[in-house]
């Protein structure tokens, strides 16, 4: 699919799982009597529930990363969730920023961004927005935050130079960004790269892992280190939606593997 029709794919998969819960999300249902597709849009999650400023309900299991872990967010500092769904790591970033600082939420889908809002007004965080906007061209000025924050969303972005080039331009000189998000090592079977579902589901959208580093370098980011390091197992009965168990078998056979890893970088003082 073509750039605009993959982002189409993805707000409409996102507007539907907005609808529903997190336990609906892992029976990949759509909350109706009609099923989305088979793919379990949980699979990569982290646990959340012992973080200060954890909330149930903005909390879809969406993330493949506890991102606010390795952000060394502070006291005071300016930050933004990129992809913020329905607010959770927000609500957790919120706790680090305290109430001499701000977290703004990005998201293109206007179902997630009515979800995170309604649960904003539930608590008592009044250092929160949550803003409307495409990662490929960010509604915000440039030199604007001091950490930028995202979870498993910018492999769903088509043009992922032009995502780490807007994270630089809205970051402060010095500021930096902590991101999860799924990479790929070894050749992605064709039935699994074809799959729409499987680019909403984070898959089919991922890099290399050495081309998604080098992507971070080549916007002038510095410091760059990678502070976790998991391997994805998707499921037989998932993957037998898209692959033969020939093409499954091979696939285990092979070098190929989904991971998710949690990097973060700097923007230098001066360019």
């Amino acid at each position: 699919m073509k750039a605009e029709e993959l982002k189409l794919s993805v707000k409409d998969k996102y507007e539907e799982i907005a609808l529903q819960s997190k336990s609906q999300n892992q029976s990949s249902c759509c909350g109706s009597s009609d099923c989305c597709d088979d793919m379990d849009y949980t699979i990569f999650s982290d646990d959340y529930t012992m973080l200060e400023g954890y909330n149930p309900d903005a909390n879809l299991g969406l993330g493949c990363g506890l991102p606010t872990e390795y952000a060394e967010i502070k006291k005071g500092d300016l930050v933004l969730d990129l992809g913020s769904g329905a607010g959770n790591d927000c609500f957790v970033a919120s706790t680090f920023v305290g109430a001499e600082g701000k977290v703004t939420g990005l998201d293109f889908t206007d179902a997630m961004l009515e979800k995170a809002r309604k649960n904003l007004a539930k608590t008592g965080f009044n250092n929160i927005e949550f803003v409307k906007g495409d990662l490929e061209n960010i509604p915000l000025p440039d030199n604007s935050f001091d950490v930028v924050i995202s979870n498993c969303v910018l492999n769903l972005v088509p043009d992922k130079e032009k995502a780490f080039y807007e994270i630089y331009r809205v970051l402060k000189p010095q500021g930096h960004f902590c991101i999860s998000d799924v990479v790929l090592e070894g050749i992605l079977p064709f039935g699994l790269k074809e799959a729409a579902e499987m680019y909403a589901g984070c898959v089919s959208g991922a890099l290399q892992k050495e081309d998604y580093l080098e992507t971070i370098k080549k916007q002038g980011f510095s410091n760059m280190i990678i502070h976790k390091e998991k391997q994805i197992i998707i499921p037989n009965d998932i993957l037998a939606n898209y692959l033969s168990a020939e093409e499954i078998e091979d696939a285990k056979q092979s070098n190929f593997g989904i991971f998710s890893i949690t990097v973060n970088a700097t923007k230098p003082l001066s360019d």
